[in-house]
């Protein structure tokens, strides 16, 4: 499996979002004309709506925006937010606490190559702009498909890769090329955290690519939705029951903003 950070190792990633954690959220609902709200929502949505007592885990949870708002949505389950960056899951504390929802959302800090709970704890298990991040995209994924119970759902947002035939393929990555380092610059004080973002959309897959990668560690009925333009994706896949097979073919549904 090849390296998508190429020469930033593990503990040098952690540092950098440590730097920018104080104005991550800020630099997000700029860059992404607060969308990245909705399309949370959205991944959310995707989740069945009778999940009561059940047990959710939310890895890369960050300053834990997806694990508040699966929290919001399932009030009766347990959340539990998983990231390897104290900088982060300390604002994502703070965020809790304000809004009272420490009941029933926690963070834990740990790696999601290595997830420190037993097989099949979870209902669910999400991941929102995260595996893009990961040193090794299958044993991320594997994980996180080992601790969710059989007949539950792996969800993952993310920034995909455009196809060569989708003509914004030409204009998206100029945008990130050029303008993200310049914001992180004025707006972070950061010009090397937000160089780094481009870079790893270059070297991330398709949304038919990551498709494929799901089925291959083990989930069925994967789908995908597409949101802006083409550039967001939404997978969410059924972890195989025993004696199922991963079903070889995946499909997308339509497009939205």
């Amino acid at each position: 499996m090849a390296n998508i950070r190429k020469n930033i190792s593990p503990p040098e990633t952690d540092e950098m979002f440590a730097r920018i954690s104080r104005r991550y959220d800020f630099l997000n609902t700029v860059m992404t004309a607060g969308r990245h709200y909705s399309w949370r929502k959205k991944a959310v949505d995707c989740i069945s709506t009778n999940l009561v007592d059940e047990k959710i885990l939310d890895i890369a949870t960050g300053t834990g925006d997806f694990a508040i708002a699966l929290s919001g949505k399932f009030k009766t389950c347990r959340v539990i937010g998983l990231d390897s960056v104290p900088e982060t899951l300390h604002i994502a504390t703070s965020k809790t606490r304000k809004k009272g929802m420490a009941k029933n959302l926690r963070y834990v800090m740990g790696d999601a190559h290595h997830l420190p709970f037993p097989s099949e704890q979870f209902k669910c298990t999400t991941v929102g702009f995260g595996l893009r991040n990961f040193f090794d995209i299958k044993k991320a994924l594997r994980e996180m498909v080992r601790v969710t119970h059989q007949g539950g759902h792996v969800i993952t947002l993310e920034i995909v890769k455009l196809a060569g035939s989708n003509p914004i393929a030409k204009i998206f990555p100029v945008y990130f090329k050029f303008i993200t380092p310049i914001l992180g610059t004025i707006l972070a004080g950061n010009r090397a955290a937000y160089r780094y973002l481009p870079q790893s959309v270059k070297n991330f897959k398709t949304a038919d690519e990551l498709s494929e990668i799901m089925e291959e560690v083990g989930l069925s009925k994967v789908s995908y939705q597409k949101l802006a333009l083409g550039t967001i994706a939404i997978h969410i896949g059924e972890k195989s029951k025993q004696g199922n097979l991963p079903n070889a073919s995946h499909r997308q549904s339509n497009q939205s903003s």
